[in-house]
């Protein structure tokens, strides 16, 4: 066979010289750095047709003798490494470039541009070293609020089967027999909820306090407060009412986080999470209103809570009277809520999450 040679295409980084060798379905390749050069050989279908192609470059500064180099269908593409990483003026020792030489613009850039991308990758390598620094925090973290959700999903789901098992077997009878038979593992759900509101004040997770917290308070109150103290209160209906409301929305809520911390995305329970929470929130507040407004004359006539005033004042501070403001917030805070706004957020992602490729870095970690 002839031997000829092919079209060669350069370019540079401060660390690394690229060739590009315009020569297909290339075998029997031999390509070494002797002395500061660079040859090359082998047969393959190039710009003369099938021939063997040989070609040698000496380098402008030192380069080490190791190569690296990838042979595809259409071409081979090479690597020499530098000896020191500086920008070279050209790529060959004499002046005048070779004829079978060209610049590749494809990967072709300046010094100024090179310096960026350079620059780009130190500070990559900065930010994976302190990300992997942080795995085994991440890994913790992650750990804990995995297994917080899945203990709550565990504890809402509990109630809610046997709320709804009750019902079927009992009928209107389970609506007031409720508290006596569920309150133990709502007490328990509950008071774990507070760490909703030390988790994002310690910066585990990056929702806000003051929203996490008037949830939980509010929910508290109903529960310790209205139903907890007064036995009045436990054996009537609305009590089956709230406990089902609220087991309803968590054993939606609570997995939706939980797969959040596995960075998965399933979009039936996202869907679900977001449009059952529109009818379901404001049943719930509704039934807490009907709590509290049933709760009033019990303290009324008990002065359970009530603080005693001087004479000139009266004779006390009814505590009915604190349940009547916050009965007034909890109306605003209904008012002025904003799942509508939450959910359209999160199902046009959930619409463009199945418009491509997923990639799920970063935290998403949300309680």
């Amino acid at each position: 066979m002839q031997t000829l040679t092919p079209h060669v295409y350069w370019a540079q980084r401060h660390a690394d010289i690229y060739l590009r060798v315009e020569l297909s379905d290339a075998k029997n390749l031999d390509i070494c750095v002797q002395n500061n050069t660079l040859q090359f050989k082998a047969q393959g279908h190039g710009a003369k047709g099938d021939h063997d192609y040989e070609f040698s470059l000496d380098f402008l500064e030192p380069v080490k003798p190791e190569v690296s180099h990838r042979s595809t269908q259409r071409l081979v593409n090479v690597t020499v490494r530098k000896q020191e990483q500086r920008w070279w003026d050209r790529l060959t020792l004499q002046e005048r470039k070779p004829l079978f030489l060209a610049p590749d613009f494809d990967r072709w850039l300046d010094e100024s541009d090179a310096e960026m991308e350079l620059q780009a990758k130190e500070e990559e390598k900065i930010n994976k070293v302190s990300i992997e620094s942080r795995i085994p925090y991440l890994g913790l973290k992650k750990g804990y609020l995995f297994m917080y959700n899945l203990v709550q999903f565990l504890g809402f789901s509990w109630i809610f089967v046997n709320m709804t098992v009750r019902l079927f077997i009992l009928g209107q009878d389970s609506f007031y027999d409720t508290f006596h038979t569920i309150a133990d593992m709502m007490y328990f759900c509950q008071m774990m909820a507070v760490a909703e509101v030390m988790n994002p004040l310690v910066g585990l997770v990056k929702t806000g306090v003051f929203p996490a917290m008037i949830q939980v308070v509010g929910r508290n109150v109903i529960l310790f407060v209205i139903f907890g103290s007064l036995e009045e209160m436990q054996n009537k209906a609305v009590v089956f009412f709230v406990f089902y409301l609220w087991s309803t929305i968590e054993i939606f809520r609570y997995p939706f986080y939980m797969l959040a911390c596995i960075d998965t995305d399933w979009k039936l329970l996202t869907w679900l999470r977001y449009s059952i929470w529109m009818p379901l929130y404001p049943l719930g507040v509704l039934a807490e209103a009907i709590a509290v407004i049933q709760s009033l004359p019990i303290f009324d006539e008990t002065r359970l809570y009530s603080i005693p005033l001087p004479t000139v004042l009266g004779s006390s501070f009814s505590f009915s009277f604190t349940l009547k403001i916050y009965l007034a917030l909890m109306f605003l805070g209904q008012l002025g809520s904003g799942p509508p706004k939450e959910r359209r957020r999160e199902l046009e992602n959930a619409h463009l999450d199945s418009h491509r490729t997923p990639n799920r870095t970063g935290e998403v970690l949300q309680i």
